[in-house]
């Protein structure tokens, strides 16, 4: 990609041959912030943290690296995005639509899952995705939330105009609108929607993400440059990863209760999100979903769903303002605006056991 590789400290990745000159070296430095926010596939974050693994790497490598918890999910990205966090727990959707739209260089260091029936349509009573006709639906705006929704009203011949209208809900507050009357059906993503289906008789799912695999990509991004001029930085975040994802590939109790509990529900409810996710346990498979032939298309299909909304960075012209750039050295949008970057390379090491 766009970062120097860890075997030599001249030798170039794949991706830097062919998308084009490094961004500006950032300095160097010691201490790092993450942020994230509660999510099914997030919770390992909180659990590093909290057990001190991500200490134990940290210290490895002579760094630090703090990881705080944003109640809210958009406002983590953006405070990722305005500097304040050195990298963000966000979907592949929501890094394109706002760092990368805003010119921030970002690097999916970690690809962690896709959501598999995490993310869902929830109409309130009986019916289908078609009886959203002339219903309002509460979302988070411009979200992956908005996303979902628009590949199921595509599925039955409806669109965004046939509704009563998007209402821009943050999903700290979904729980409660649910519950209001004039709410009629919500998007959202899980321990939401797990609260709202197993609360509500009448909630119905009509439509989730287990309809579109792999097109909703739960990710840690990071800054591109603060990668590039400290890979360390990068090594322990995903060696301390991947010692996490052992734990949960190994069913282990303490750390699948602490997650749980973390996000709210019980061990029995937090296994029941993780089966609708496909979590990528292993490094390996990570890499391959970096590397899978399917993956520009589906950030064309997101680029150009974005741009429908006016939110592909401001001022965008077409669907292609936006570079982004793939392990293989291949892009899409636009090759000379590269922000958005796969890269497989800490991922690949973890794999191989060089971490």
């Amino acid at each position: 990609m766009i970062k120097k590789t860890l075997l030599s400290a001249t030798a170039l990745s794949i991706g830097v041959l062919a998308s084009g000159a490094l961004p500006a070296m950032a300095q160097e430095k010691t201490d790092f912030k993450l942020a994230w926010s509660i999510y099914v596939g997030w919770m390992p974050w909180g659990y590093l943290e909290d057990s001190g693994i991500m200490d134990k790497w940290a210290d490895k490598y002579g760094i630090t690296v703090d990881i705080v918890q944003i109640n809210d999910y958009v406002e983590s990205i953006n405070q990722y995005t305005a500097g304040e966090f050195d990298g963000v727990s966000a979907t592949n959707m929501d890094t394109l639509s706002i760092p990368s739209g805003g010119g921030v260089d970002t690097t999916a260091l970690i690809i962690g899952d896709y959501s598999n029936g995490n993310d869902a349509v929830i109409l309130k009573g009986e019916g289908t995705l078609a009886d959203l006709a002339g219903k309002p639906v509460n979302l988070v705006e411009l979200s992956v939330s908005h996303y979902l929704l628009a590949r199921g009203l595509d599925t039955v011949g409806l669109s965004e105009a046939d509704l009563d209208g998007v209402i821009n809900t943050s999903d700290a507050d979904m729980i409660a609108a649910y519950a209001t009357d004039d709410v009629e059906a919500v998007v959202t993503w899980n321990p939401l929607v797990s609260e709202i289906m197993g609360s509500n008789p009448d909630a119905t799912n009509v439509f989730d993400s287990s309809q579109i695999p792999g097109e909703i990509l739960d990710l840690m991004v990071v800054n591109t440059e603060t990668l590039a001029a400290n890979p360390d930085f990068g090594k322990a975040v995903v060696g301390a990863w991947y010692e996490v994802m052992s734990l949960m590939a190994a069913g282990d109790p303490e750390a699948l209760t602490a997650m749980a509990t973390a996000s709210g529900t019980d061990l029995a409810g937090y296994q029941a999100q993780l089966g609708a996710t496909e979590m990528f346990f292993d490094p390996a498979a990570a890499v391959a979903q970096a590397t899978s032939p399917d993956l520009p298309a589906t950030m064309v299909s997101v680029a150009e769903f974005l741009f429908d909304k006016g939110i592909l960075g401001e001022g965008a012209p077409s669907a292609d303002y936006v570079g982004v750039a793939y392990p293989d050295g291949s892009t899409t949008g636009d090759a000379g605006n590269v922000k958005f970057r796969y890269d497989a390379t800490y991922m690949q090491m973890a794999a191989d056991g060089a971490l």
